[in-house]
């Protein structure tokens, strides 16, 4: 494998990588605060229920993918 495609291969475990994804999954959350205000307005339990827990996996997903961010600190694959 070339020096270019073992940094492209770890860019998920890169800062820049870990931006793309918090980035990628905050756009998520705003299709299921969507979702949320849909379901109030109709008074959709069931929708309620099912946008709430999407919203509860996006949280956690944040908080992991911030976690990671966290642990990188100054080992980042990228920079060499």
């Amino acid at each position: 494998m070339t020096k270019a495609l073992t940094k492209a291969k770890d860019f998920k475990k890169s800062k820049s990588g870990t931006y793309v994804s918090i980035a990628t999954t905050a756009v998520g959350a705003f299709g299921v605060a969507k979702r949320i205000k849909k379901a109030k307005s109709e008074h959709d339990t069931l929708r309620l229920i099912d946008a709430t827990v999407a919203a509860v996996g996006i949280v956690t997903g944040l908080a992991i993918l911030y976690r990671e961010l966290k642990r990188l600190g100054d080992d980042d694959v990228l920079l060499g």
